[in-house]
Formats: C-alpha cells, sequence, structure tokens
C-alpha cells in the first residue's frame, strides 16, 4: 500500500468513524452523564466556602464523587435485571431514564434543603452522585454496545463534547448565575437541564445484544456477579490481569486528584473572582478540553490505543505543573488562560484515549459490570488523594500538592511499558504513524 493510499484510508476510518448516527446520540446522553458531576463536586465547593464551610470540610463532602468509584457494585444489577414497566425501554435505556429522573429530583432537593440543614443536604448530595455514577454505568455499556471497537474513539469524542458541554453549564453557567441569583435557584435550573437528554433517551435506539436469562437465582448470581470477573482473568491470564488493574488505578492518578473541591478555593485564594474562573476555566478551557477530546480520538484511530493513551497519560500528568505558575498569580487572567489552555487540551487528549483503552478491555457480555470496575479502579486514587487534598495543601501548600500529584504517574508509565508488548487489544489499529 502506498503512502497516500494508506493516508486515504486513514481519513476514511476517521470520517466513517464520527458520521455514524450512535456518535451524535452519544452526544446527549454525554451531557447527562456530565450534568451532576460538578454539581456534587467542583461548583458545589464554591457554594459551601460561601457558607463558611472549612476547607478541609468542602474538599470532603464535595468528595461525594467517590460513589463514582464503586459503581462496579451495583453494576451487575444493571447488566441483569430488568426493571419493571420502564423495561420496554430495553436494558439500557430503562436504567439511563431511572437514573436521570433520579439526578433531576435530587438536585431540586438539594436547591429545597441548602447547606442549612447540612446532614440531610449532604445525604442528598450522596443521592445525586450515587444516581450520577449509574448514569456513567448505563452510557458507557450503551457505547460499548452500540458500536464496535474501531469506532469507539469517535464515540468518545462525541460523548465528551457533550460532557464537557454539560460542564460548561454546570460550572461557567452555575457560577456566572451565582453572582445574580441565589444557589438554591442555580440548582433549581440545572435540574431542569436534564429534561434536554431524557427526550433523547426516548426516541433512541437500543443496542441490538442478546441478553441471556438466568434460570434461577444462583445461576444469575454467577452469570452477573462471578462471571465478569473471572471472564477477564481467562482472557487475560492472573499475572497480566492484575497488572492491568493496576495500571487502571494509576495512569488517572494526576488528573483526578485535581477533581474535587481542591480547584475552586485555590482560583479564589489565587485573586480570581468567580466570573472570571466561569469565564477562563469553565467555558473558554472547557472548549478547549473538547478539542482534546476530539484530538484523542483522531489519535485512537490513526495510531491505535495504546500508543495514543501513553501520550495521553504523560501529556496530562505533565499539566498539573502548569498550575505552578498561577501561585500568586493576584488574578492575573492572561496567565489564567494560558495555563487552562494546556492543561485542559492534556486532559481532554487523555480523557479520550483513557475511555478508548477501558473499552477495548470489555468483553460485550459483560459490559457494565466489566467497565464499572475499570472506571471505578481509574477514579479511586485520585479521589482518595483529593478527599485529602484539603488537608495536604492546609499542612504543606498548594505548590507540593501539584508535584505530588505529578509525580504520582511514574509507576503507571512503568506499567505500561511492561504490559504494552504483553497485552493485545481487540480491534486495535496499530498500523500509522504519523
Amino acid at each position: 500500500m502506498s503512502a497516500k493510499e494508506g493516508e486515504h484510508k486513514a481519513g476514511t476510518r476517521i470520517r466513517d468513524a464520527f458520521l455514524q448516527p450512535s456518535a451524535w446520540t452519544l452526544f446527549f446522553f454525554g451531557f447527562a452523564s456530565g450534568l451532576p458531576f460538578l454539581l456534587v463536586a467542583g461548583t458545589l465547593a464554591y457554594w459551601l466556602k460561601e457558607n463558611g464551610i472549612t476547607l478541609k470540610d468542602i474538599t470532603m463532602i464535595a468528595s461525594a464523587g467517590l460513589a463514582y468509584s464503586f459503581k462496579f457494585l451495583w453494576a451487575p444489577f444493571i447488566d441483569r435485571l430488568r426493571l419493571p414497566l420502564l423495561g420496554r425501554l430495553g436494558q439500557r435505556r430503562s436504567w439511563l431514564l431511572l437514573a436521570q429522573v433520579v439526578v433531576m429530583i435530587g438536585l431540586g432537593a438539594m436547591a429545597s434543603v441548602t447547606p442549612a440543614d447540612l446532614g440531610l443536604f449532604v445525604g442528598l448530595t450522596l443521592m445525586v452522585a450515587f444516581a450520577g455514577a449509574t448514569l456513567d454505568i448505563v452510557v458507557d455499556a450503551y457505547r460499548i454496545e452500540i458500536a464496535p471497537v474501531e469506532a469507539q474513539g469517535a464515540l468518545v469524542a462525541t460523548y465528551s463534547l457533550g460532557y464537557r458541554i454539560a460542564l460548561i453549564v454546570t460550572g461557567a453557567l452555575a457560577l456566572v448565575l451565582a453572582d445574580y441569583a441565589v444557589w438554591p435557584n442555580v440548582y433549581r435550573m440545572m435540574a431542569l437541564c436534564m429534561l434536554i437528554p431524557i427526550v433523547v433517551n426516548l426516541f433512541a435506539r437500543e443496542p441490538d445484544v442478546i441478553r441471556e436469562r438466568a434460570r434461577n437465582w444462583v445461576e444469575g448470581m454467577r452469570e452477573g456477579v462471578v462471571e465478569p470477573f473471572a471472564d477477564f482473568f481467562r482472557r487475560f491470564g492472573g499475572r497480566v490481569g492484575l497488572l492491568i488493574l493496576l495500571f487502571i488505578l494509576l495512569f488517572k492518578v494526576s488528573d483526578q486528584a485535581l477533581v474535587g473541591g481542591i480547584m475552586g478555593p485555590f482560583y479564589l485564594d489565587q485573586g480570581f473572582t468567580k466570573t472570571q474562573i466561569a469565564a477562563v476555566s469553565k467555558v473558554y478551557g472547557i472548549w478547549v478540553g473538547i478539542a482534546g477530546a476530539f484530538l484523542g480520538g483522531i489519535a485512537v484511530a490513526r495510531w491505535g490505543v495504546q500508543r495514543a493513551l501513553l501520550a495521553g497519560i504523560v501529556l496530562g500528568a505533565g499539566s498539573n505543573l502548569l498550575y505552578l505558575a498561577l501561585i500568586g498569580a493576584s488574578g492575573n487572567v492572561g496567565m489564567l488562560t494560558l495555563v487552562i489552555s494546556g492543561e485542559n487540551l492534556a486532559q481532554g487528549l487523555l480523557g479520550t484515549t483513557a475511555v478508548a483503552y477501558l473499552s477495548a478491555l470489555v468483553n460485550q457480555r459483560y459490559t457494565a459490570t466489566q467497565y464499572a470496575l475499570f472506571s471505578s479502579l481509574i477514579t479511586l486514587p485520585g479521589k482518595v488523594l483529593g478527599f485529602y487534598s484539603g488537608r495536604i495543601v492546609e499542612a504543606v501548600g498548594y505548590a507540593p500538592y501539584f508535584w505530588i500529584t505529578t509525580l504520582a504517574i511514574v509507576p503507571a508509565v512503568a506499567l505500561y511499558f511492561w504490559l504494552s508488548p504483553r497485552v493485545r487489544l481487540e480491534g486495535d489499529s496499530t498500523a500509522e504513524t504519523l
């Protein structure tokens, strides 16, 4: 094959992947998944800080997102249990609708209770986080089942586009609105935004997957709980399988360590207003992240999953050091823009390549359970680090914390080079190079 023919073939593959109808269904489902995320973490931290909650308590409450790290515990039920009445929509769409409605009701309830009744408010925050994690389980399973591995990069990119637009709405728009309206009304408006993906869900196509029904409870438990994990180790082997799981645990720790409640107080402590943060970090930065996500989709289609992932890991971890330039910036919007540009571009690329890698590890017979396990592991160490981030910063300062989150990626890079020649991913294309 000539170089020109190879370039044409690669271009056709990329175009076809992005033009498939499912890619744009995933846009709206991505919006649904992204909607609750900041409202129980980053955006919530601003509301809590303005109510006089201490930094260590803010980061602990805003770590309600830890629910996302344990979603594999209830994923088998989503894989196997058919919902009454709603089940007519299909296994995936029925669970998706249930989770969407719970998120919408939960956000409305948070608005009514407010942090004044902190105990009940935290409980409602956990409920929204639980429903949001369930949304992630269902949408990920839907995405993997609706298209083959070679098309996943494009699906992840359009999913990421919807997800990041949801982050603009719940991050930037919410912060700007909070300058002109009380926080409860802001959360009520955020709850209403879920109506859009609910309507799309009602008209979406259910994946064409034949699901075997268990004959009894014991068989159902074995098929739903035991077999998804046994299947993984049968395919990859004991030692390699364990090291893959360890690699998944570690390769996004740098990214996840900044997701919780630490960044809102950091920006405020450096002299930035909520409107500046919204404009640069939550609007401009999100669009840069979307560009990074599409670059990740192109990288997966052109280089293959594993090589694209390595680029994402290194760039994503290194981008945390950019925040050192903001320490003492005293509200310098130009510096904030430069930092957010580099960080969000790198994190967008990492996000797409990471999802494509996890998707390639999944057996479609156990889609929801296996992917939920992988995506739970990928967030757990960073979430734990984020849980204690307030205490770490209070003890050593912001600069050492950013160094800690960056250097934490070194073991994952070492594992990558050990695993790469030993793990063959089904459908992973590795033909073309730049």
